[in-house]
């Protein structure tokens, strides 16, 4: 067996990742642009290979990947990384899987590699992947609903370097516009932002939510399930945490690295009169990635997939046992 390639391993969600894997006895090689940072931190985690490479180098990438059973993407913004890691993990036969938020990236991922004939999961991450689990799992075995609904309770939002760059480029692709999922396409709008009461699961409870303030559960749900409505939404202190331009980066305060952030991700789901919900709780939203992320690469080494390609979360693998095995990080709840 090869080993995993995590690119961007040097930076927050990355070393995450890196050392998720490491818990897990899996051989990890570090890849990345910066040289000396991925020396210094292979150096520290101990027996981890290194391989940089610039993403604007083909055959960088190439030799990065080579011999490798799964590419990792870690690295924002992942409308630059996305599809040259894709292309080169592909041209490997390699699966790959990302943690990308950006609604652009993971649209044209899914956009450009529906030939993929290995595994390719765009947004295994807190944004995009988690939402996608719980509404497939909520679902059971139906495909198709009127409207899923997803809030995300944030008691706070300090962003990363990563996250403040990525939100950049996406804002600057948008010309500052916003998006919405609705009528079963993605469409640019000028409306102002709406404020609204949203009562979660403890425990948060009642609080104020930025409605469409949208993220990727918008590409990663309709991507397999026929459902016209995606709508997301964002507590305002989170919200206010993230435009925030003084906002300071995490700080970790236990031995996992997590800050003391705790979120609770609510998703509600319309199937006519009919309403499911299912929520996830848990701590720290770059630091829960890490399972999700790392739980895709076991499951496609030991071949626990739905898809031979290209595939959200709830499309590639088993919603309902995914969820159950990260209970070590999560509190979830799911219909009956």
């Amino acid at each position: 067996m090869g080993a995993v390639v995590v690119y961007g391993a040097t930076g927050h969600t990355g070393r995450f990742v890196v050392e998720e894997l490491l818990r897990g006895g899996v051989a990890t090689v570090a890849s990345g642009r910066d040289a000396g940072a991925l020396e210094t931190l292979a150096a520290k985690w101990g027996d981890v290979g290194v391989r940089p490479a610039a993403v604007d180098n083909a055959r960088a990438l190439d030799a990065a990947v080579v011999g490798a059973d799964v590419v990792v993407n870690c690295a924002g913004p992942f409308a630059v990384t996305g599809g040259p890691l894709v292309d080169a993990a592909v041209r490997a036969g390699i699966p790959y899987v990302d943690v990308a938020a950006e609604i652009e990236a993971n649209v044209a991922t899914f956009a450009n590699h529906r030939a993929a004939r290995t595994p390719v999961v765009p947004a295994m991450a807190f944004y995009g992947g988690l939402g996608d689990l719980l509404v497939t799992a909520a679902l059971g075995e139906r495909s198709a609903a009127d409207a899923v609904h997803v809030a995300y309770g944030l008691s706070s939002w300090h962003p990363t370097p990563g996250t403040r760059a990525a939100g950049q480029v996406s804002h600057d692709r948008r010309g500052g516009r916003r998006l919405r999922f609705t009528n079963g396409a993605l469409q640019f709008h000028d409306d102002k932002p709406v404020v609204e009461d949203w009562v979660f699961p403890e425990p948060l409870g009642r609080r104020r939510v930025i409605t469409e303030f949208t993220m990727a559960d918008v590409v990663t749900v309709p991507s397999h399930l026929d459902v016209p409505e995606v709508r997301t939404d964002m507590t305002v202190e989170a919200a206010q945490d993230l435009l925030g331009e003084d906002t300071p980066p995490p700080v970790p305060v236990d031995t996992l690295g997590r800050s003391d952030q705790t979120f609770v991700l609510d998703a509600v789901i319309r199937i006519g009169n009919k309403e499911l919900r299912a929520s996830a709780s848990g701590q720290d939203i770059y630091a829960i990635t890490a399972p999700l992320a790392v739980g895709a690469v076991r499951r496609i080494l030991a071949g626990e997939t739905r898809s031979s390609g290209l595939a959200s979360a709830g499309a590639m693998f088993d919603a309902r046992e995914f969820l159950a095995t990260l209970a070590p990080y999560l509190k979830v709840e799911l219909p009956d």
